[in-house]
């Protein structure tokens, strides 16, 4: 999870950034992108969700508080979610992020075929 803080309010509400963001955070770290959807709000503020073979990266946008949550959700190790936040951070200009990694799923059981 990424909580980007003052950031620059005209990248976070303009659309084809948001999404050139996250295509950029993607393939920055390798991720194979299989779909996309993203809306621009009125009077203002973007979502997008990215879809990754590999599971999604998403964002949603405050302009008016120069404030994004995004979340970067992975399956296996094929790249380092903090590596694409990372990219997020720079290309929003956040002067505050916080990076929150939780560890999800049942890892300690075998897989079943």
């Amino acid at each position: 999870m990424l909580e980007l803080k003052e950031c620059n309010p005209q990248l976070l509400d303009n659309l084809d950034h948001v999404r050139s963001a996250l295509y950029g955070a993607a393939e920055g770290v390798g991720a194979h992108i299989v779909g996309e959807c993203f809306h621009q709000f009125s009077p203002q503020g973007v979502t997008g969700v990215l879809s990754i073979a590999e599971s999604h990266i998403s964002i949603h946008t405050w302009p008016e508080y120069n404030y994004a949550a995004a979340d970067i959700f992975t399956c296996g190790s094929s790249f380092q979610p903090r590596d694409a936040a990372k990219v997020l951070i720079e290309l929003f200009e956040s002067k505050q992020p916080e990076i929150t990694e939780v560890r999800r799923g049942l890892l300690s059981l075998p897989v079943v075929i």
